[in-house]
């Protein structure tokens, strides 16, 4: 039987403790990076984000001329549909002159056929007649009142309408020029 103190293959240390270092490290100093590697690692984040920086503000700059380009052509033909419109009442009002003989009952049919065409062409466009009836109560963000007439109405009200106002879709381009009942 052999005891502990005659058995030498205990004695001999085993192969991979032959292998280890000569300093003993901790896992948490074998895992830290050193100086060198993070300033790299650093370096290079830094440059990453410096390049999605540029491409983040070149897209914005581009964006912006993009928009400024759509701007400056929406103002220069803004008008270029409701120009559109106006075009065929141009043709009828230059076929009329056109017709220096015509008998005044065709002149009248065709300046109310133009008249039709122009309130289309306004519809189409969003412009609206502001015309109130009698008796309307008086809206001084779209009436003008020119003056004030003794009437058998409620004061304050519409009398007549001198002349049409118009809407362009909810904003007043022109008021409506209207008397007005004075008080009693």
């Amino acid at each position: 039987m052999t005891t502990p103190e005659n058995d030498t293959t205990s004695a001999q240390p085993h192969p991979a403790a032959a292998e280890a270092p000569a300093t003993p490290e901790t896992p948490a100093q074998a895992a830290a990076p050193s100086a060198e590697q993070r300033l790299a690692d650093l370096e290079a984040k830094h440059t990453e984000v410096s390049d999605a920086y540029l491409r983040a503000k070149a897209e914005a700059e581009n964006t912006r001329r993009r928009a400024d380009e759509d701007i400056s052509k929406a103002r220069k033909y803004a008008v270029e549909s409701f120009a559109d419109s106006l075009l065929p009442v141009m043709d009828s009002l230059q076929a009329a002159i056109a017709m220096p003989d015509a008998k005044v009952e065709a002149v009248l049919e065709g300046v109310h056929a133009t008249l039709r065409q122009l309130t289309q062409a306004l519809e189409r466009n969003k412009v609206v007649q502001i015309a109130p009836p009698a008796g309307t109560k008086f809206d001084p963000h779209q009436h003008q009142a020119i003056s004030m007439v003794p009437a058998e109405q409620d004061a304050n009200t519409v009398v007549a309408v001198l002349q049409k106002g118009y809407l362009i879709s909810d904003r007043v381009l022109r008021p409506a020029l209207v008397t007005v009942a004075a008080p009693k």
